[in-house]
């Protein structure tokens, strides 16, 4: 029966080579499937970190703007938060794209 197969398939080192090879690419749980789905998840997250560092960075800087003098506290709440003296009137102008 082995004697039909051509030489190649007949030595041990290329057959073991072959079912590695097998294992490692589909069967294994670290194939390569799951390597580029943990890629790709991979990079999702490190966007995320770089996303919400640059959130850090500016709640960092309203939280200085705000814990200085009383004019910038006033004028952190007049723009974040729209609040107003009592004879003030505020109009909001949405614009449409």
């Amino acid at each position: 029966m082995f004697k039909k197969l051509p030489k190649v398939f007949r030595n041990f080192y290329v057959v073991s080579i072959a079912i590695f090879l097998i294992w490692m690419l589909v069967l294994d749980s670290n194939n390569l499937i799951a390597r580029y789905q943990l890629g790709a998840k991979l990079n999702n997250l490190e966007d995320e970190k770089e996303y919400y560092q640059n959130k850090i960075k500016e709640v960092e800087k309203d939280r200085d703007e705000l814990f200085g003098d009383k004019e910038s506290v006033e004028k952190f709440a007049r723009e974040k938060y729209l609040m107003k003296k009592e004879s003030e009137d505020i109009y909001v102008i949405v614009e449409e794209e």
